[in-house]
C-alpha cells in the first residue's frame, strides 16, 4: 500500500492567522483535514501540515510520497538537514518543537518527499491551498501555543 499526500501551509502576515491543508489520496480513498490558528507563521504550517497528515497513516512502514511547495519543509529532509539538528539538539534552530514532533511520526514510516511549485498546474497543491487559506480565515481558530510562548519570550527567536 502506498500513499500519496499533498500538503501546503498560509499564514496571513509573518506571523499572523495561518492554517494547514492536506489531501491524502489512496488508490480509491481520499481524505482531506484543514484547520487554522490564530498567531502563527508559514513555515509552522508547511511543517504541520506534514505532520499531521503522516499521523492519520495508522500501519506502520508504510510507503508516503509528500508532495509540498515549501523549500523550507523538503530541502531540510532530502538535504539531511533536520538530521544534523538532533545531534546540536535543535540549538537555535525555529520549530524545534515541530521538528521532534516531525521526526517521531517520520521514523514509522517509508517517506519520500516531491517539492512541487506552489500556485502553479497541480490540482492538489492548489485545493491544499485554499484549503489552508479557508483556514486561517475561518471562525474555528486554534492557538499555536508552542509559538506563542516562544514569541513572547523571545520577540526575536521568530
Amino acid at each position: 500500500m502506498s500513499i500519496s499526500i499533498y500538503t501546503d501551509g498560509s499564514a496571513k502576515g509573518n506571523p499572523g492567522k495561518g492554517g494547514y491543508g492536506i489531501v491524502l489520496i489512496s488508490k480509491k480513498h481520499r481524505k482531506e483535514i484543514s484547520q487554522g490558528f490564530e498567531k502563527t507563521t508559514n513555515n509552522r504550517m508547511e511543517l504541520l501540515a506534514v505532520i499531521v497528515a503522516l499521523e492519520q497513516i495508522k500501519k506502520s512502514n508504510t510507503v508516503v510520497t509528500v508532495y509540498s511547495d515549501s523549500k523550507y519543509v523538503v530541502d531540510a529532509v532530502e538535504k539531511g538537514w533536520v538530521f544534523s539538528w538532533v545531534k546540536i539538539n535543535f540549538k537555535k534552530k525555529k520549530n524545534s518543537d515541530l521538528w521532534k514532533r516531525f521526526l517521531v511520526v517520520y521514523k514509522k514510516h517509508v517517506v519520500n518527499f516531491v517539492w512541487v511549485k506552489g500556485h502553479s498546474n497541480n490540482k492538489e497543491n492548489n485545493r491544499c491551498d485554499a484549503l489552508a487559506v479557508a483556514a486561517a480565515e475561518s471562525e474555528n481558530l486554534q492557538k499555536d501555543l508552542w509559538y506563542e510562548k516562544q514569541s513572547n519570550n523571545d520577540p526575536m527567536l521568530f
